[in-house]
């Protein structure tokens, strides 16, 4: 192997070989610790030690690094204390997810690191967030992020490349081609020799380097970071290597020909390399084996942490509480009654003193500018929302199909560019994931996102980032997700199967989001501007057929209504029907209608949803129907239900019903339509509950 030291200075030379030495000691001693029972799991990167360690060390500290389970030499190069570090392995308090996530998936923001999950792929997207966070904030920083030969064949690698190189952001996407995706040989992975071929397709430029040699890689990736930081733009970096052991320990080598050890055996990144620094005179062998016990002490020391550590113990309540990012008392807030009136979650107080007395003349300045009201459409009420959110937050970046110059599908951001400029309002390529992905991204560099899908259907393209990226992000390791996906959704346009579901069921079943579904033009936008004030990943829905068909009075000033409260559409006693966006006017008309003496709940958000208001009016009418638009099977009615009748069931004078959609997908011809959508069946359930 040939080694072109170049201007180096012996000091660097030695840098890199005492961080190229120390990944693989700690592997040596983690497979003793393996085979005693001592560490659970492990994804073995000896053999492609030169790879994270080149890379790392040529890079700047603030500058984020995305790695895999292979990558160690990442996190020893940017020097995580070992005591940590093994205590994450061993799943004790002292690691980096508190013992609620394995080996290196985790994230350390003070060491600029974002750690894998297990589905490989989404980690690049996530890349490209981070570095247009950089591009928006003018600052000369690059993005280093890895993938294997075989992630590659995931559909967020194209997704990935194609936004960075569409927006030309400054993201290093090694990868890591060492021959096997854990058994499957390249050759069953995809039909090209070398991923250099691929970058022209991209439009971005194609490096190859020798993965083994530790100097290349580092010289290769320091004069490309250099460029891009002055020039930003993607490049693809292959690094040719091979994974000496199993994908994981328990897999084993069988399924690799014996000759590929032998040939890589003799490329072994840390003897190589050290032999060469011996021969130059840089390294002599008192200095040889002072470096191993340095390495070998500090490994004892982390260990002796690690050990001393003690495992989590099981805290409910603490582990429902991570879940979520704090939320900060809201600036001003408002609720709606059932007259449709404002109940202010501020009041007046009538308490003596001066310091009140100046509260009491900010409070009185505030309801007069929330006195003006304009009459507002469902979808201006979310334009507007939208529009003084991003004032309020210069932080705030909005991403979608078509929602520059053209505004959107429904017009939503129409004019935006021209008054925040295509920097904050940006057109995507049509890649969900790619863009959720980017939107964790820039919370990572303490930005917020708004990612609109042209219709709620095409989530399910980005359901991987939402439910395992978004959604557990701060309870793994502490990183908020101030991510806001604006879902358009709902039947009754004949639209058909694809562009018509409900499918808010799909998120409310998972812990880390919220979700959220005004009825009203008045909470949609103060929702719209709570869940853009929340750091936590919040699905907002938005019913289509309600944009353009009802209006109200909405506060002309920047208001937010508190997420996870429900708020009463209209009272009575005879009986309550308990539902949320277009389901609320289908109530409200049934009960004008037949003069129906009920309690008209609008759940407004759904995750969480509002226990107590429930309970309320459960007990106070005995009588619950439980409805929405979303098919019956597995739809929020039945676990609501399930709640009253396990917390409430002393209060019933009837059995708990349900009215939904019929469980199929969604017709197109509107006769079918309107047979699926649960209207009629709201009647025919109103009718038996008086009844019963």
């Amino acid at each position: 192997m040939q080694f072109d030291r170049k201007d180096y200075s012996n000091d660097t030379l030695l840098h890199l070989y005492h961080h190229l030495l120390k990944p693989r000691m700690i592997e040596e001693k983690m497979l003793i610790l393996l085979r005693q029972g001592k560490v659970s799991k492990w994804f073995s990167g000896i053999g492609q030690e030169a790879i994270s360690v080149g890379s790392t060390l040529a890079l700047e500290p603030n500058e984020y690094i995305l790695p895999l389970h292979r990558n160690l030499g990442v996190f020893t190069g940017r020097d995580v204390p070992l005591g940590r570090l093994f205590g994450q392995w061993q799943g004790k308090t002292t690691g980096f997810t508190k013992g609620r996530d394995r080996s290196f998936h985790f994230g350390t923001n003070e060491h600029h690191i974002v750690g894998m999950i297990s589905h490989l792929g989404p980690q690049l997207a996530v890349a490209g967030g981070i570095a247009l966070a950089d591009v928006l904030d003018e600052k000369p920083r690059v993005t280093v992020t890895y993938s294997g030969d075989g992630g590659a064949s995931e559909g967020d690698f194209h997704e990935a490349l194609n936004v960075a190189a569409v927006w030309q952001l400054p993201v290093i996407f090694i990868i890591e081609n060492n021959g096997y995706g854990l058994s499957t040989p390249s050759n069953e992975q995809f039909r090209f020799r070398y991923f250099v071929d691929k970058g022209p397709a991209y439009g971005m430029e194609a490096v190859q380097v020798d993965g083994n040699n530790v100097l290349e890689v580092y010289d290769t990736v320091k004069r490309l970071a250099e460029d891009l930081r002055q020039n930003p733009r993607p490049v693809l970096l292959e690094a040719l290597t091979f994974r000496m052991r199993g994908h994981e320990e328990a897999s084993g080598t069988k399924y690799v020909p014996q000759e590929l050890f032998t040939e890589w055996a003799a490329k072994d990144p840390v003897e190589n390399y050290e032999k060469w620094l011996l021969q130059e005179g840089i390294l002599d062998e008192e200095a040889r084996m002072r470096y191993r016990e340095t390495i070998k002490r500090e490994i004892e020391e982390g260990l002796k942490e690690a050990d001393a550590a003690p495992a989590p113990t099981p805290d409910a309540a603490r582990e429902l509480a991570d879940m979520y990012a704090p939320v900060e008392a809201s600036t001003w807030s408002l609720e709606l009654r059932a007259d449709g009136s404002d109940v202010r979650d501020e009041e007046v107080s009538d308490k003596e003193g001066d310091e009140n007395e100046h509260q009491n003349e900010k409070l009185s300045s505030k309801l007069d500018a929330l006195s003006a009201k304009t009459e507002k459409r469902y979808i201006d009420a979310i334009s507007d929302g939208l529009r003084q959110s991003m004032e309020r937050y210069p932080e705030l970046v909005l991403m979608g199909q078509d929602i520059a110059e053209y505004g959107g599908v429904f017009k939503i951001t129409d004019g935006f560019v021209a008054q925040f400029g295509k920097g904050r309002v940006r057109n995507t390529p049509l890649c969900e994931s790619a863009i959720v992905g980017a939107g964790l991204g820039l919370s990572i560099r303490g930005k917020k996102a708004m990612v609109e899908m042209q219709f709620a259907d095409f989530v399910t393209c980005g359901f991987n980032q939402i439910i395992n990226n978004l959604a557990k992000s701060h309870y793994r390791w502490g990183q908020n997700a101030d991510v806001v996906v604006r879902m358009p959704t709902g039947a009754g346009s004949a639209a058909g199967p694809f562009h018509s579901q409900s499918n808010e069921a799909w998120f409310t079943h998972t812990p880390g989001l919220k979700v959220v579904f005004p009825s009203n033009p008045h909470d949609a936008k103060g929702l719209l501007c709570a869940a853009l004030a929340d750091p936590n990943p919040v699905l907002f829905f938005e019913h289509k057929l309600l944009y353009r068909s009802i209006s109200a009075p909405v506060p002309d000033a920047y208001y937010t209504t508190p997420i996870g409260k429900a708020a009463l559409a209209r009272e009575g006693h005879e009986m309550s029907i308990v539902t949320y966006g277009a389901g609320v006017h289908w109530a409200l008309a049934l009960a004008e209608e037949l003069n129906l003496d009920c309690d008209v709940l609008d759940l407004r958000t759904l995750l969480p949803w509002d226990e107590q208001a429930v309970r309320r009016t459960v007990e106070k009418t005995g009588r619950l129907i439980l409805l929405h638009e979303d098919t019956l099977i597995g739809g929020l009615g039945g676990e609501i239900g399930a709640w009253v009748a396990e917390n409430c069931f002393r209060s019933l004078d009837a059995p708990v019903m349900r009215v939904a959609s019929l469980d199929t997908a969604v017709p197109f011809a509107p006769t079918l339509e309107q047979d699926f959508l649960p209207r009629q069946r709201l009647r025919e359930a109103v009718e038996k509950m008086r009844s019963y």
